[in-house]
């Protein structure tokens, strides 16, 4: 991809992005303060913790590497008992808490530390010093059960050692006892139990090493668990998080909102933007006329001569001169791929703006179905077009009327007739154009949209060239290529396209976007054409034009932008 194209490309979603922009923040708003109201409301849940130290009891003085790999170990295990049912249970009973065992468990988290011997406990509750008092519980419920555990296997060791420990110290106290009762002339007697009772001691000293070696090898087989942190009550609560909800559901909707008109954008299958018919059609976009409001007998030419909407026809008018330079453009064709698209006021307006540069124009309204010329000039529809087909010689008198625009005629339909197709076809068609023409300059035909009928399709091959008129935003694109495929099929002279029904002012499709600043035009000229006040509001994009407009100072300073001269227009 070029430069240049990425360029269009950014610029085009820059575009887009702006021309949705209230759209977009008006979706991001609604999500963050939906977000706020419900974080608002939530009950606060608080978050309480302590650390634990799990050492692995080692024989060596010094604790080596495989001791502390396997202390890693063991704490992984003593994570998971912790949320077992006997550890929840017994701090359920100790602290009294009205709580189910499932509940205490979804609010107590274990988890050890990666690389150490360290145990993280959490607890949550709505209450931040239940929150610790569930975390310290846990602490001191697993280290008693682990102790009386580890305890338990050396239990029938030591009770079997202890009971002959006291069997021994019987025999030896009863030894004792015999002894200290002997008369001194028992020799014998005597000796004999001064060996029993060196045999008895003996024993006794043996089984005590016994004893003694079992409580060693117990200390030493027995996990510490140390708290190393004791849990405190917490000041904040860990949820609801306002200001996190709010930020994240504020980014969340934006996202959701750009997703979503850039699928509108994709699915949208309507022509936009002269770039849009550019590349679709392959045809130049000739004028680009601004949405304005339609009134029977108003023409925005005639009533508002100084408008942008009227400089718009005057550029569309200058376009039309240099679009055929070696074949001057004297019969033209104005039609439009569907109803709707406003080719009857872009005719109207057309011929208006025609006859303001001098020359003598006609408008003929060939739309015999639905008929609109004479509602925009405010003329009579007795005698027109149709009356002149059933004449045996075509004689213009009466069916060409003369309209408020100096140098402008125009020619209405007359009775509608039930075969319009027929009638633009025959040879009379060609005789009333050829009337038409010693009387006029340029003729302006109006015509049915070309999708429907084939009446623009009949008259084409008449004219020396048709104008297109597309709605933007409304216009199908296949049915835009549609027409001009049909128009072409046909052997048409396709001029070019009008752009119609542009929003004045918005953004990405503005019509001041091609045509340059309403304000600036509006604050330099009255309707009647006056000079005003320079010191109103300008509009940067016409302030700028105005500077590299003509040759120095004053030429910029008179001429509001693609206005043409007075003698002209």
């Amino acid at each position: 991809m070029d430069n240049s194209s990425f360029s269009d490309d950014l610029r085009r979603y820059v575009g887009l992005l702006w021309h949705w922009a209230w759209l977009l923040t008006l979706i991001t708003v609604l999500a963050a303060g939906a977000a706020y109201l419900v974080s608002q409301r939530l009950t606060p849940v608080y978050e309480a913790s302590t650390t634990l130290l799990i050492s692995e009891a080692s024989s060596n003085q010094t604790a080596d590497y495989t001791s502390i790999l396997t202390s890693e170990r063991l704490a992984r295990t003593y994570a998971a008992m912790m949320t077992k049912q006997p550890v929840l249970e017994a701090v359920i009973a100790e602290l009294g808490l009205e709580m189910d065992l499932e509940d205490l468990e979804e609010a107590v988290t274990v988890q050890t530390v990666r690389d150490t011997q360290l145990i993280e406990v959490f607890a949550e509750d709505t209450h931040p010093l239940r929150a610790a008092q569930i975390a310290n519980t846990i602490f001191t419920v697993f280290d008693a059960q682990n102790r009386a555990l580890q305890a338990s296997r050396f239990a029938t060791s030591k009770e079997s050692l202890e009971a002959q420990l006291d069997e021994v110290n019987a025999q030896i106290n009863r030894a004792s006892a015999s002894l200290a009762e002997l008369p001194e002339g028992e020799l014998a007697e005597r000796d004999r139990l001064e060996s029993s009772l060196a045999q008895y001691r003996q024993t006794y000293a043996g089984l005590l090493t016994s004893y003694e070696e079992i409580r060693v090898a117990e200390a030493q087989a027995t996990s510490n668990v140390v708290q190393v942190e004791p849990a405190q009550p917490p000041d904040e609560p860990v949820r609801p998080r306002v200001a996190v909800n709010t930020l994240l559901a504020g980014m969340v909707g934006f996202m959701l909102a750009v997703g979503g008109v850039f699928l509108v954008e994709a699915l949208d299958n309507t022509l936009r933007t002269p770039d849009d018919v550019t590349r679709a059609l392959g045809l130049p976009v000739l004028g680009v006329i601004a949405e304005h409001d339609v009134e029977d007998g108003h023409l925005v030419t005639l009533a508002l001569p100084r408008s942008p909407i009227a400089e718009a026809f005057r550029s569309l008018r200058t376009n039309l001169q240099f679009a055929s330079v070696d074949r001057p453009l004297v019969k033209l064709l104005i039609t439009s791929p569907g109803p709707g698209e406003g080719k009857s006021t872009v005719a109207a307006n057309l011929a208006a703006v025609l006859a303001q540069s001098g020359k003598r124009v006609t408008l003929l309204d060939a739309d015999m179905r639905r008929p609109r010329v004479h509602r925009l000039y405010g003329l009579p529809n007795r005698h027109g077009l149709s009356g002149l087909f059933v004449e045996a010689h075509v004689a213009l008198n009466g069916a060409m009327q003369m309209t408020p625009m100096e140098n402008l005629s125009a020619i209405t339909t007359g009775e509608l007739p039930p075969n319009p197709s027929e009638l633009l076809g025959s040879e009379k068609m060609n005789e009333i154009i050829s009337q038409v023409m010693q009387r006029s300059d340029v003729l302006v035909i109006d015509s049915p949209p070309v999708m429907l009928v084939t009446d623009s399709a009949v008259l084409s091959q008449r004219v020396d060239g048709v104008l297109l008129v597309l709605r933007q935003g409304e216009t199908n694109l296949e049915f835009a290529r549609q027409s001009v495929e049909a128009l072409r099929r046909v052997g048409a002279n396709l001029l070019g396209v009008v752009l119609n029904g542009v929003p004045a002012r918005s953004g990405r499709y503005g019509y001041y976007n091609y045509q340059g600043s309403k304000d600036t035009y509006a604050d330099y000229y009255g309707e009647d054409g006056h000079k005003q006040n320079l010191g109103r509001k300008r509009g940067w994009l016409g302030l700028l034009r105005r500077r590299s407009a003509g040759s120095g100072p004053e030429a910029a300073s008179h001429r509001p932008p693609n206005a043409e001269s007075d003698r002209r227009g």
